[in-house]
């Protein structure tokens, strides 16, 4: 195969894993029937939220492994770690194993969080080995897809399970359809050595374009879920050829440059013709055959320019028996090379610690609330939830989109500054969310914003880390600073469920703006407070941007 093929093939392989695998934000949707099902408290319910965020509290295991094992093992190895974790929670509910625990459960929930990691680890990875010049860029846009898991997961339940008391179906499709992606894809990641290739300007365009009439079809079929504008069939078929065609890009670029190399072979084979016929003119005769034999043989270098695709240089496949990562000619501009445990005396990053805390974090306990929050209101938290979902993709890929156009101007944008610039209106929205509303327009209008803004800053925070610390440690360093995931999720989500409890009913059930407004007052505050935190990064951090412009 073409090894150009192979490199775009390995983008449309990231996109299908990352779009299965928000498996965590799943959880929303069935929380409340999980809820009444083993007989729980609102703090025992959080606790399960927080058990999934605690999962990355080890996510730099994949790191290590990814340092080691080839690619497609650690794919497994985190999806089958995810079959395990949701798959014994599903059996457990559907009474077909008994005599769990609580503990068992939380050990399990636990475990199904820690698959995530290992999927990510492998594409961000993958991304930035395959695509060297546009390695954040890819990053970006992968990851942009698992803002949509929810989505996916939503239409899948809504046509295979329509009735309402099928919610535990989540957990059934988060156990075993990461697994099935995996090993369909495992062939396709792999590291491709690339060297000297310059960006593929009309490819790069042709994705971003799918990418958004992907997410405006998502946002139509969150909005249709309450209109009734698509059918669920409709919207999972749809969803599922916008997700497919990604397909269209390799299988072009590869068709291309077989064209254009039989091409050259029918002229280089004419050429041949003519010096034989030369020769035996001459008296000399010749076995065109041998003149072939001795034709330079196939191979993965590649030299030509086109409007479609540029190329000048060689792309090389991994062929030694594993997808290690290995060294390659990386072109990203970094502050400092440096390992975890140099990481953790620098200031830069526990200020980029605690913004990422209170921001991207304090997004996700509001999301793993958003079950009981839709309650409160009298929704559908299956609503929200799409809602979320789709917002949540816009906001990954916007920064894909700025970091493609500001790029080609050789211009390097402030990461910090950006990020700034999205945690002013995620604190704003927190309050927003105070607004005494009967019709909850300000709880949907919070709940897009949060998405947005947190989703963006999910994709900056990839390229904050290898700018701050480096390409070298990446799989470590961005694992250790995600484990406030989890320490936010239980703290935050702890202080949640206290006040919940506290102004419920005997049931333990909570109905009003009173059950969540302390909560959302305390999260915009400390919100704010990481918004200051960014400005001092982006202070601190100003000089090495400023000359990244010249």
């Amino acid at each position: 195969m073409p090894p150009i093929f192979l490199q775009w093939l390995s983008l449309v392989a990231m996109i299908l894993l990352q779009s299965i695998n928000g498996t965590n934000s799943n959880f929303p949707a069935y929380s409340s029937q999980l809820k009444h099902v083993l007989s729980m408290s609102q703090i025992q319910l959080n606790n399960l939220a927080f058990a999934s965020d605690a999962g990355k509290l080890f996510g730099w295991l994949s790191g290590i492994a990814a340092n080691y094992l080839p690619m497609w093992l650690v794919l497994i190895l985190g999806s089958s770690l995810g079959l395990a974790g949701y798959g014994m929670q599903y059996l457990f509910l559907i009474g077909r194993v008994s005599n769990l625990p609580y503990g068992a459960i939380f050990f399990l929930a636990m475990l199904a969080g820690n698959s995530i990691c290992w999927i990510n680890t492998v594409c961000y990875l993958v991304a930035i080995r395959n695509f060297p010049l546009d390695g954040q860029l890819v990053i970006g846009l992968t990851g942009s897809y698992q803002g949509l898991s929810a989505k996916i997961y939503t239409d899948i339940v809504d046509v295979i399970y329509p009735s309402s008391d099928a919610k535990i179906a989540y957990l059934l499709l988060s156990s075993i359809l990461p697994l099935i992606v995996s090993v369909i894809t495992a062939p396709l990641v792999r590291v491709i050595k690339v060297m000297k290739t310059k960006r593929a300007k009309d490819a790069f365009i042709f994705i971003l374009v799918i990418t958004i009439a992907t997410g405006a079809f998502a946002v139509m079929g969150s909005i249709g879920s309450t209109s009734s504008l698509l059918s669920p069939f409709a919207s999972a078929v749809g969803m599922l050829t916008l997700l497919l065609a990604p397909l269209l890009i390799p299988l072009g670029l590869g068709l291309r440059h077989q064209i254009k190399q039989l091409a050259e072979e029918k002229v280089h084979i004419e050429e041949i013709n003519n010096v034989s016929m030369d020769k035996m003119e001459s008296g000399v005769k010749l076995d065109i055959s041998e003149i072939v034999s001795e034709s330079p043989s196939e191979s993965f270098e590649l030299s030509f320019s086109s409007t479609s695709e540029e190329f000048n240089g060689e792309i090389r496949e991994s062929n030694n028996g594993d997808d290690r990562i290995s060294e390659t000619n990386e072109v990203i501009s970094v502050i400092e090379e440096i390992g975890v445990k140099v990481m953790l005396r620098r200031l830069n990053f526990w200020l980029y610690f605690f913004v990422y805390l209170f921001g991207v974090t304090l997004a996700l306990v509001f999301f793993n609330n958003l079950g009981q929050i839709a309650e409160s209101r009298g929704r559908s938290a299956s609503s929200l939830v799409s809602l979320s979902s789709s917002f949540g993709f816009f906001g990954r890929l916007v920064p894909s989109i700025v970091e493609y156009f500001v790029s080609r101007r050789k211009y390097m944008i402030s990461r910090p500054a950006f990020v700034v610039a999205l945690m002013a209106p995620t604190g704003a929205a927190f309050f927003l969310l105070l607004a005494n509303d009967t019709s909850v327009l300000w709880l949907y209008i919070s709940t897009a914003i949060i998405g947005v803004c947190s989703g963006a800053i999910t994709t900056i925070s990839v390229s904050l880390t290898t700018e701050l610390f480096g390409t070298k440690n990446f799989g470590v360093n961005h694992n250790v600073l995600v484990v406030n995931i989890p320490i936010g999720s239980l703290l935050f989500g702890y202080l949640a469920a206290v006040v919940y409890h506290k102004e419920g009913n005997a049931e333990g059930k909570c109905f009003g703006m009173e059950c969540y407004r302390k909560t959302f007052s305390l999260w915009g505050t400390l919100c704010f407070i990481g918004t200051f935190l960014a400005l001092i990064l982006y202070a601190r951090t100003r000089k090495f941007y400023n000359s990244q412009r010249s």
